[in-house]
């Protein structure tokens, strides 16, 4: 039997004691009626043209219930925090949609000047001055929010990125932005409600997560995002590239492919033909050998 399935229905039984059975899924329905031959707690009885399930052994019932979930009422208390619900629903954070209900998006601007502003509040982020005196900065990001900047916004996948900023073109005044690995839904969902930066430009390795990951971005910005290809990419992809990460990103290369702009078509064909995925740290890699 799912416990997922189980504690859901019963949860709903909890409120309820009593529920027609279009209330519950199929799921559902089938984990009540196992769980009403093997405990007795519950019983399916026939009302009209439909069943109702009802709790016939409260006892019984609470038992089981806490078995599943230690205290099923702070589970649905909208006043704390969605991960400890959570805990308490299933005795595991993780249990459900698990997202952390805020994100914090770590900032470092490059060059002087780089200011982001928050129109509805009237405040702003000196980002160039914060970071020469405090390495970086972070903002807690919300879809609802004005923060905006008026030069480009780089997000990179990788910490050395954002540490050392020596990799990015020649006089850029930008904002560079750490993700870490997977672009958050939280995070997406703050760049696609309203312009944020002059442009997003995405630097992410060059395999399937990468790509599946500036599908996302791309979905939601459309030609306001656009992927960045480092100098002699091409060279260095041969020369530097993994067959070991091709292998185990390559579902969700095979996923994205297809959902990336033309211009990406040239990487996307020497990865499929040599069999290749590039770290994002070869950016370093100079007088690549042949």
């Amino acid at each position: 039997m799912n416990d997922k399935v189980l504690l859901a229905a019963l949860a709903k039984l909890h409120a309820q004691a009593g529920l027609p059975a279009s209330q519950f899924t199929a799921a559902q329905r089938s984990a009540l009626d196992r769980f009403a031959r093997q405990t007795g707690a519950v019983r399916s009885q026939r009302q009209g043209r439909g069943e109702n399930y009802r709790v016939v052994d409260p006892a019984l019932f609470a038992t089981h219930l806490s078995a599943l979930s230690p205290d099923v009422d702070a589970g649905a208390a909208k006043q704390i925090p969605l991960r400890a619900r959570l805990i308490a629903r299933a005795r595991d954070s993780k249990s459900g949609a698990h997202q952390h209900e805020h994100y914090y998006l770590l900032l470092k601007g490059v060059g002087e000047g780089v200011v982001w502003r928050e129109s509805r509040r009237d405040i702003e982020l000196p980002l160039s001055h914060v970071t020469f005196d405090f390495g970086a900065a972070t903002l807690k990001v919300d879809a609802n929010d004005a923060w905006a900047t008026e030069d480009d916004l780089w997000l990179v996948e990788n910490q050395a990125l954002f540490d050392r900023t020596d990799w990015l073109p020649e006089n850029t005044k930008a904002t560079v932005a750490y993700y870490g690995g997977q672009l958050n839904g939280i995070l997406l969902n703050w760049l696609g409600s309203r312009a944020r930066a002059g442009q997003v430009i995405h630097f992410p390795d060059y395999d399937g997560t990468g790509l599946a990951n500036f599908s996302r971005l791309h979905a939601m910005l459309g030609d306001a995002c656009r992927f960045w290809l480092m100098p002699d990419w091409s060279e260095k992809l041969d020369c530097y590239g993994s067959t070991q990460l091709w292998r185990n990103t390559l579902r969700d290369f095979t996923s994205a492919r297809q959902r990336l702009p033309e211009y990406l078509m040239p990487l996307t064909r020497q990865m499929l033909h040599t069999g290749r995925a590039l770290e994002q740290e070869s950016v370093w890699l100079c007088g690549v050998g042949r």
